[in-house]
């Protein structure tokens, strides 16, 4: 049974398909890890992680596949790994994909934007873990192309429609960014102007993550966009017995998102 503290998207994804955001509740680890620390690459103890990662699996009922993300834009096809017996964590990319019964897509986050996807048949589910070098890296675009049909599939049907939810990230009024950023954003898409508001600080941009996912997605063809809507309650740096969050703590855990069928 899954914790009363996770979120469960709250979007209209069809009946096969099902997803959790993790919160710091739910595991063993202690300290800045307490307690539900899902990363084993931020000092926490291996045993405390093993014992987290097997609960969060017992939970879903479905197997989470980690990677090892590097903040780029490479998607991992999990089916491939699936069906050559050899899946396995640690596969370096920052989206994952499948059509596999069973496999949950899982993306670790603490501050960054994790983003599921689903189409409308409930035939593929997808996560891209979307800082803003991903973002303005194209993460999100290159996961939507994972829901194009193959050319002898023909063309997609009205239910097979792709669709997104954004999970927490540090929100607009904590992410404080320099002018390379909003610059990044800009030379893709001069819109990307309107995320951005001066910080306190001179010199230094305050960035909207969630609306500049929700415009590179739009871009791309998807307009179903969930969750995430850049309000306080989202924020992982505002919101710390809930969330961890890198940029708060420096030495932090790891929360996770994840999609899979059923």
């Amino acid at each position: 049974m899954m914790d009363a503290h996770w979120l469960v998207p709250d979007w209209p994804a069809p009946p096969n398909v099902r997803a959790v955001c993790t919160t710091r509740q739910g595991g063993v680890s202690r300290g800045r890890y307490e307690s539900l620390n899902l990363g084993d690459h931020v000092g926490d103890l291996a045993d405390d992680v093993a014992e987290n990662r097997h609960r969060l699996e017992q939970a879903i009922g479905a197997r989470p596949v980690f990677l090892q993300q590097v903040h780029g834009i490479g998607v991992a096809a999990l089916d491939e790994a699936e069906s050559e017996g050899v899946v396995r964590d640690g596969t370096a990319a920052d989206a994952c994909t499948a059509s596999t019964v069973g496999l949950a897509c899982t993306i670790m986050v603490a501050d960054c934007l994790p983003v599921l996807f689903t189409d409308g048949s409930g035939r593929r589910v997808a996560a891209a873990h979307a800082g803003w070098r991903g973002l303005a890296g194209g993460v999100l675009e290159a996961t939507a192309r994972c829901f194009t049909p193959e050319p002898e599939a023909g063309p997609p049907r009205g239910a097979s429609k792709v669709i997104a939810w954004l999970g927490p990230c540090i929100g607009p009024g904590a992410f404080e960014v320099g002018p390379e950023v909003k610059a990044a954003f800009e030379a893709h898409a001069p819109e990307a102007a309107s995320c951005f508001r001066p910080a306190p600080a001179a010199g230094k941009w305050l960035a909207d993550l969630p609306a500049l996912a929700r415009q590179r997605l739009r871009a791309a063809g998807v307009d179903a966009v969930y969750g995430n809507d850049g309000s306080d309650g989202w924020c992982t740096v505002t919101n710390p017995s809930r969330f961890f969050s890198h940029r708060r703590d420096g030495v932090s855990g790891r929360f996770a998102a994840l999609v899979w069928k059923v």
